[in-house]
Protein backbone atom coordinates (compact mmCIF):
# COMPACT_ATOMS: atom_id res chain seq x y z
CA UNK A 1 0.00 0.00 0.00
CA UNK A 2 1.48 3.69 -1.01
CA UNK A 3 0.51 6.20 1.51
CA UNK A 4 0.80 9.77 0.73
CA UNK A 5 3.35 12.06 2.22
CA UNK A 6 1.46 15.10 2.37
CA UNK A 7 -2.05 16.03 2.02
CA UNK A 8 -3.99 19.24 0.85
CA UNK A 9 -7.56 18.84 1.77
CA UNK A 10 -9.09 20.77 4.72
CA UNK A 11 -9.55 17.70 7.20
CA UNK A 12 -5.83 17.77 7.51
CA UNK A 13 -5.66 21.00 9.57
CA UNK A 14 -8.08 18.38 12.04
CA UNK A 15 -7.60 14.71 11.64
CA UNK A 16 -7.06 13.17 15.05
CA UNK A 17 -8.83 15.59 16.66
CA UNK A 18 -11.24 14.45 19.50
CA UNK A 19 -14.33 14.71 16.92
CA UNK A 20 -12.38 12.22 15.04
CA UNK A 21 -11.15 10.23 18.18
CA UNK A 22 -15.60 9.20 18.66
CA UNK A 23 -16.01 9.01 14.52
CA UNK A 24 -13.65 6.42 14.01
CA UNK A 25 -14.02 4.31 17.07
CA UNK A 26 -17.48 3.55 16.71
CA UNK A 27 -16.79 2.99 13.05
CA UNK A 28 -14.79 0.44 14.15
CA UNK A 29 -16.69 -0.59 16.61
CA UNK A 30 -19.51 -1.21 13.42
CA UNK A 31 -17.33 -3.01 11.34
CA UNK A 32 -16.03 -5.62 14.29
CA UNK A 33 -20.07 -6.01 14.77
CA UNK A 34 -20.40 -6.82 10.98
CA UNK A 35 -17.29 -9.13 11.32
CA UNK A 36 -19.12 -11.48 13.62
CA UNK A 37 -21.10 -12.85 10.70
CA UNK A 38 -19.04 -14.64 8.01
CA UNK A 39 -20.99 -13.38 5.47
CA UNK A 40 -19.52 -10.19 3.29
CA UNK A 41 -21.12 -6.67 4.08
CA UNK A 42 -20.55 -3.81 2.49
CA UNK A 43 -19.67 -0.24 3.50
CA UNK A 44 -20.93 2.69 1.23
CA UNK A 45 -18.75 6.58 2.70
CA UNK A 46 -20.12 9.47 1.29
CA UNK A 47 -17.87 12.23 1.76
CA UNK A 48 -14.20 9.87 2.06
CA UNK A 49 -11.79 12.86 1.52
CA UNK A 50 -8.17 11.95 1.22
CA UNK A 51 -8.42 9.00 3.30
CA UNK A 52 -4.74 9.69 5.31
CA UNK A 53 -3.40 12.61 6.82
CA UNK A 54 0.27 13.46 7.67
CA UNK A 55 0.41 14.91 11.28
CA UNK A 56 3.69 16.61 10.11
CA UNK A 57 2.21 18.52 7.87
CA UNK A 58 2.33 22.01 8.25
CA UNK A 59 -1.81 22.01 8.18
CA UNK A 60 -1.58 19.85 11.11
CA UNK A 61 1.04 21.76 12.89
CA UNK A 62 -0.84 25.18 12.62
CA UNK A 63 -3.89 23.77 14.75
CA UNK A 64 -2.51 20.51 16.65
CA UNK A 65 -5.33 19.12 17.22
CA UNK A 66 -4.89 15.61 17.19
CA UNK A 67 -2.50 16.77 20.16
CA UNK A 68 -6.04 16.67 22.28
CA UNK A 69 -7.35 14.34 20.10
CA UNK A 70 -5.52 10.92 19.07
CA UNK A 71 -2.16 11.58 20.86
CA UNK A 72 -3.64 11.70 24.16
CA UNK A 73 -5.17 8.00 24.23
CA UNK A 74 -1.90 6.44 22.47
CA UNK A 75 0.45 8.56 24.38
CA UNK A 76 0.23 7.99 28.64
CA UNK A 77 2.28 11.24 28.97
CA UNK A 78 0.05 13.77 27.13
CA UNK A 79 -2.94 11.99 29.12
CA UNK A 80 -3.73 14.66 31.89
CA UNK A 81 -6.63 13.37 33.00
CA UNK A 82 -6.10 10.15 34.83
CA UNK A 83 -4.08 6.78 33.59
CA UNK A 84 -5.54 3.40 33.73
CA UNK A 85 -5.71 0.63 30.50
CA UNK A 86 -7.99 1.46 27.42
CA UNK A 87 -10.91 -0.65 27.20
CA UNK A 88 -10.55 -3.25 24.83
CA UNK A 89 -12.39 -1.64 21.74
CA UNK A 90 -9.91 1.36 22.08
CA UNK A 91 -7.08 -0.42 22.41
CA UNK A 92 -7.66 -2.43 19.01
CA UNK A 93 -8.45 0.39 16.71
CA UNK A 94 -5.56 2.45 18.44
CA UNK A 95 -3.26 -0.58 17.06
CA UNK A 96 -4.48 -0.71 14.03
CA UNK A 97 -3.79 2.53 13.85
CA UNK A 98 0.32 2.24 15.48
CA UNK A 99 0.58 -0.72 12.46
CA UNK A 100 0.21 1.76 9.84
CA UNK A 101 3.30 1.63 7.43
CA UNK A 102 5.26 5.12 8.65
CA UNK A 103 4.25 5.02 12.19
CA UNK A 104 6.43 2.94 13.21
CA UNK A 105 8.83 5.57 14.93
CA UNK A 106 5.95 7.72 16.44
CA UNK A 107 2.52 9.16 15.30
CA UNK A 108 3.29 10.26 11.70
CA UNK A 109 -0.02 9.27 9.66
CA UNK A 110 -3.55 9.78 10.42
CA UNK A 111 -5.88 7.12 8.74
CA UNK A 112 -9.58 8.92 7.35
CA UNK A 113 -12.81 6.67 7.60
CA UNK A 114 -11.66 4.77 4.42
CA UNK A 115 -8.37 3.54 5.43
CA UNK A 116 -9.46 3.09 8.83
CA UNK A 117 -12.02 0.84 7.13
CA UNK A 118 -10.05 -0.80 4.99
CA UNK A 119 -7.78 -1.69 7.90
CA UNK A 120 -10.32 -3.38 9.70
CA UNK A 121 -12.22 -5.41 6.39
CA UNK A 122 -11.81 -8.90 5.27
CA UNK A 123 -10.79 -9.72 1.84
CA UNK A 124 -13.90 -10.60 1.03
CA UNK A 125 -15.57 -7.65 2.11
CA UNK A 126 -16.34 -4.04 0.12
CA UNK A 127 -16.11 -0.69 0.00
CA UNK A 128 -17.35 1.91 -2.10
CA UNK A 129 -15.69 5.58 -1.94
CA UNK A 130 -17.57 8.62 -2.87
CA UNK A 131 -15.71 11.79 -3.11
CA UNK A 132 -16.42 14.79 -5.31
CA UNK A 133 -13.45 17.05 -5.09
CA UNK A 134 -11.07 16.05 -8.22
CA UNK A 135 -7.94 16.02 -6.25
CA UNK A 136 -9.35 14.08 -3.05
CA UNK A 137 -10.49 11.45 -5.42
CA UNK A 138 -7.23 10.95 -7.57
CA UNK A 139 -5.59 10.82 -3.90
CA UNK A 140 -8.39 7.71 -2.58
CA UNK A 141 -7.49 6.22 -6.09
CA UNK A 142 -3.82 6.26 -5.56
CA UNK A 143 -4.05 5.06 -1.92
CA UNK A 144 -5.80 2.01 -3.17
CA UNK A 145 -5.41 0.73 -6.56
CA UNK A 146 -3.65 -2.10 -5.40
CA UNK A 147 -6.99 -2.87 -3.44
CA UNK A 148 -9.43 -4.72 -5.54
CA UNK A 149 -11.94 -4.62 -2.57
CA UNK A 150 -11.97 -0.72 -2.53
CA UNK A 151 -13.57 1.57 -5.71
CA UNK A 152 -13.20 5.09 -6.10
CA UNK A 153 -16.38 6.96 -7.25
CA UNK A 154 -15.69 10.77 -8.15
CA UNK A 155 -19.12 11.81 -7.48
CA UNK A 156 -22.14 13.54 -5.15
CA UNK A 157 -22.18 10.97 -2.33
CA UNK A 158 -25.52 11.78 -1.50
CA UNK A 159 -26.96 11.34 -5.50
CA UNK A 160 -24.69 7.77 -5.29
CA UNK A 161 -26.91 6.03 -3.00
CA UNK A 162 -29.51 6.22 -5.15
CA UNK A 163 -27.14 3.93 -7.52
CA UNK A 164 -25.14 1.90 -4.68
CA UNK A 165 -28.06 1.02 -2.70
CA UNK A 166 -28.79 -1.88 -1.85
CA UNK A 167 -25.00 -3.10 -2.12
CA UNK A 168 -25.20 -6.67 -3.69
CA UNK A 169 -24.29 -8.18 -0.05
CA UNK A 170 -27.29 -7.58 1.28
CA UNK A 171 -25.89 -5.92 4.31
CA UNK A 172 -23.58 -3.51 5.16
CA UNK A 173 -22.83 0.27 6.73
CA UNK A 174 -23.33 3.23 5.14
CA UNK A 175 -21.31 6.61 6.39
CA UNK A 176 -22.24 9.93 6.00
CA UNK A 177 -19.68 12.16 7.48
CA UNK A 178 -19.52 15.79 5.42
CA UNK A 179 -18.00 18.96 5.71
CA UNK A 180 -20.95 20.78 7.36
CA UNK A 181 -19.89 24.08 5.80
CA UNK A 182 -23.88 25.19 6.05
CA UNK A 183 -24.96 23.35 9.21
CA UNK A 184 -28.73 23.34 9.05
CA UNK A 185 -28.97 23.03 5.27
CA UNK A 186 -26.47 19.95 5.10
CA UNK A 187 -28.73 18.64 8.21
CA UNK A 188 -31.76 18.80 5.42
CA UNK A 189 -29.37 17.10 2.85
CA UNK A 190 -28.98 14.33 4.60
CA UNK A 191 -32.57 14.31 5.66
CA UNK A 192 -33.15 13.94 2.35
CA UNK A 193 -30.64 11.29 1.02
CA UNK A 194 -31.51 9.06 4.32
CA UNK A 195 -35.37 9.35 2.76
CA UNK A 196 -34.19 7.93 -0.55
CA UNK A 197 -31.91 5.53 0.97
CA UNK A 198 -34.21 3.63 3.70
CA UNK A 199 -36.40 3.15 1.16
CA UNK A 200 -34.00 1.44 -1.22
CA UNK A 201 -32.41 -0.38 1.54
CA UNK A 202 -34.85 -0.01 5.05
CA UNK A 203 -32.49 -2.47 6.60
CA UNK A 204 -29.31 -1.64 5.76
CA UNK A 205 -27.13 0.67 8.74
CA UNK A 206 -26.36 4.14 8.32
CA UNK A 207 -24.07 6.19 10.74
CA UNK A 208 -24.62 9.96 10.49
CA UNK A 209 -21.31 11.96 12.22
CA UNK A 210 -22.90 15.32 13.28
CA UNK A 211 -21.10 18.21 15.34
CA UNK A 212 -22.45 19.86 17.74
CA UNK A 213 -21.95 23.98 18.18
CA UNK A 214 -25.33 24.64 19.62
CA UNK A 215 -27.61 22.44 20.70
CA UNK A 216 -30.54 24.23 19.35
CA UNK A 217 -28.65 23.31 16.07
CA UNK A 218 -28.82 19.62 16.40
CA UNK A 219 -32.58 18.91 17.60
CA UNK A 220 -34.09 18.89 14.86
CA UNK A 221 -32.35 16.37 13.24
CA UNK A 222 -32.51 14.14 15.93
CA UNK A 223 -36.14 14.57 16.00
CA UNK A 224 -36.60 13.65 12.34
CA UNK A 225 -34.18 10.76 13.40
CA UNK A 226 -36.99 9.57 15.70
CA UNK A 227 -39.95 9.94 13.02
CA UNK A 228 -38.15 8.24 9.92
CA UNK A 229 -39.45 4.85 10.28
CA UNK A 230 -36.34 3.07 11.85
CA UNK A 231 -36.81 0.50 14.77
CA UNK A 232 -33.57 0.82 16.29
CA UNK A 233 -31.28 4.77 16.17
CA UNK A 234 -28.84 5.27 18.95
CA UNK A 235 -27.35 8.34 19.54
CA UNK A 236 -23.13 8.76 20.90
CA UNK A 237 -21.97 11.86 22.03
CA UNK A 238 -18.86 13.44 23.14
CA UNK A 239 -18.52 17.03 24.64
CA UNK A 240 -15.28 18.18 25.24
CA UNK A 241 -16.81 22.18 26.03
CA UNK A 242 -20.37 23.23 26.99
CA UNK A 243 -23.02 23.04 23.63
CA UNK A 244 -23.67 26.91 23.98
CA UNK A 245 -21.41 28.62 21.39
CA UNK A 246 -21.61 28.70 17.88
CA UNK A 247 -17.84 30.20 17.60
CA UNK A 248 -16.28 26.35 18.11
CA UNK A 249 -16.87 22.50 17.83
CA UNK A 250 -17.74 21.79 21.02
CA UNK A 251 -18.57 18.59 20.69
CA UNK A 252 -19.74 15.89 18.00
CA UNK A 253 -22.22 12.84 17.65
CA UNK A 254 -23.15 9.75 15.39
CA UNK A 255 -26.01 8.49 15.28
CA UNK A 256 -26.41 5.13 14.15
CA UNK A 257 -29.49 3.59 12.33
CA UNK A 258 -30.55 0.31 12.71
CA UNK A 259 -27.76 0.24 15.05
CA UNK A 260 -26.74 -3.59 15.99
CA UNK A 261 -28.13 -5.03 19.24
CA UNK A 262 -25.72 -4.24 22.23
CA UNK A 263 -23.79 -1.73 20.52
CA UNK A 264 -24.81 0.61 23.48
CA UNK A 265 -23.41 -1.70 25.93
CA UNK A 266 -19.61 -1.95 23.45
CA UNK A 267 -19.54 1.23 23.23
CA UNK A 268 -20.43 3.05 26.96
CA UNK A 269 -16.86 2.19 28.36
CA UNK A 270 -14.89 3.51 25.19
CA UNK A 271 -17.07 6.75 25.70
CA UNK A 272 -16.67 6.91 29.47
CA UNK A 273 -12.35 6.82 28.66
CA UNK A 274 -12.85 9.13 26.31
CA UNK A 275 -14.46 11.55 28.38
CA UNK A 276 -11.67 11.08 31.06
CA UNK A 277 -9.14 11.39 28.47
CA UNK A 278 -9.82 13.96 25.73
CA UNK A 279 -11.24 16.69 28.85
CA UNK A 280 -10.14 20.07 28.07
CA UNK A 281 -10.40 23.31 30.14
CA UNK A 282 -13.00 21.39 32.17
CA UNK A 283 -14.48 17.76 32.58
CA UNK A 284 -15.49 16.44 29.04
CA UNK A 285 -19.41 15.19 29.22
CA UNK A 286 -20.69 12.27 26.90
CA UNK A 287 -24.18 10.66 26.18
CA UNK A 288 -25.77 7.19 24.59
CA UNK A 289 -29.41 6.72 24.15
CA UNK A 290 -30.97 5.19 22.10
CA UNK A 291 -33.81 7.35 20.16
CA UNK A 292 -35.60 4.70 18.90
CA UNK A 293 -35.85 1.58 20.50
CA UNK A 294 -38.46 -1.22 19.18
CA UNK A 295 -37.79 -4.57 21.33
CA UNK A 296 -39.60 -6.40 18.95
CA UNK A 297 -37.44 -6.05 15.70
CA UNK A 298 -35.93 -9.76 14.62
CA UNK A 299 -32.48 -9.97 16.25
CA UNK A 300 -31.94 -11.60 12.74
CA UNK A 301 -31.63 -8.85 11.14
CA UNK A 302 -29.19 -6.31 12.35
CA UNK A 303 -25.74 -7.41 13.40
CA UNK A 304 -25.03 -8.60 16.96
CA UNK A 305 -22.87 -7.48 19.32
CA UNK A 306 -20.77 -9.20 22.08
CA UNK A 307 -20.10 -6.73 25.34
CA UNK A 308 -16.29 -6.39 25.38
CA UNK A 309 -16.25 -5.81 29.31
CA UNK A 310 -19.08 -5.01 31.90
CA UNK A 311 -20.08 -1.52 31.99
CA UNK A 312 -21.91 1.03 34.04
CA UNK A 313 -24.85 3.05 32.75
CA UNK A 314 -24.28 6.98 32.57
CA UNK A 315 -25.33 9.19 35.11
Amino acid sequence: MHLPTAMNYRHAYHAGNFADVLKHSVLFALIEAFKAKDTPFALIDTHAGSGCYALDSEEAGKTGEYREGIARLLFPDLQRNGQGSLPPLLRNWLDTIIALPGNEHGLKLYPGSPLQASLAMRATDSAQLCELHPEEAARLRELFHHDHRVHVHQRDGYEALKALLPPKEKRGLVLIDPPYEAQDDEFRLIEAALKTALQRWPTGVYAIWYPIKLRSQVQPFLRWLQRCGVRRALQAELLVHPDDSSLRLNGSGMAILNAPWNLDQVLREPLQAMARLLSQERAASWRLDWLVQETETPASQVPHVRPLSPSRRPR
